[in-house]
């Protein structure tokens, strides 16, 4: 069942090893089948190294009912089921524990947009989530977790597509996109341009950047008129 989005859910997660961004098992990713409404994700603990797509579960996008599968499902998987129900445009998840993204997480702080590199993946400030109550911690937290973050992006009138990403406060990052490799993709950056704003705050604690550089950054790769790169082969640059 659904062994091409095994496939591309494996080779994500796999690239989040790759990419520098997951150690140990600290980190997920996830993807959709919309049609059938069953959601593929990695199993929960299980090392990297090895790890093959008969590896991934598969699970009921309503009820979170494993569907398929060896192995028990990520135990963020409910968080990534009220992503998934929130906003029909994601097609996949990543999350990790990515150091600098978490660094903004654990300061409950958004990651600012400061400069061009920021501005060609995300569309304004990533923002941090409000910190959940006690009672939401205990009661459902990994949907909860979920929740905080539909509340925040919704509360905040932002397109997800336009700023793939969130830091949770006191957690961490949580990122999405079209597909699976996408939403890693947005990870990667994520950290990356957190990594960029740690240095720049501590050379320049006043840093800005004007609205105007935001827009042309990032509709020259994601407008209507969008011009940079090959057209036939943009994905996500």
């Amino acid at each position: 069942m659904l062994e091409s989005l095994k496939e591309q859910v494996c080779v994500a997660n796999l690239d989040l090893v790759a990419k520098g961004v997951v150690i140990y098992t600290w980190g997920n990713v996830s993807g959709i089948d919309r049609e059938r409404r069953f959601v593929v994700i990695k199993p929960s603990g299980i090392d990297y190294d090895g790890m093959s797509p008969e590896d991934m579960v598969v699970v009921d996008l309503m009820t979170g009912k494993v569907v398929e599968g060896k192995w028990q499902p990520s135990s963020d998987t409910k968080t990534h089921l009220e992503l998934y129900k929130a906003f029909p445009n994601i097609g996949g998840i990543a999350h990790t524990h990515s150091i600098n993204a978490v660094a903004f997480a654990q300061a409950g702080i958004d990651i600012p947009a400061l400069g061009t590199t920021h501005a060609d993946y995300f569309y304004g400030d990533i923002p941090c989530t409000r910190e959940l109550i006690q009672q939401e911690v205990k009661d459902a937290y990994e949907q909860n977790t979920g929740k905080v973050i539909v509340e925040c992006i919704q509360e905040r009138n932002i397109d997800p597509m336009a700023v793939p990403g969130v830091v949770v406060k006191n957690h961490g990052p949580f990122s999405w996109g079209k597909d699976a490799a996408a939403s890693v993709y947005h990870a990667v950056v994520m950290d990356v341009v957190a990594e960029m704003n740690l240095k720049t705050l501590m050379l320049n604690p006043q840093a800005s950047m004007g609205e105007y550089v935001l827009d042309k950054h990032y509709m020259r790769k994601h407008g209507i008129n969008a011009y940079y790169g090959q057209t036939d082969l943009r994905r996500y640059d």
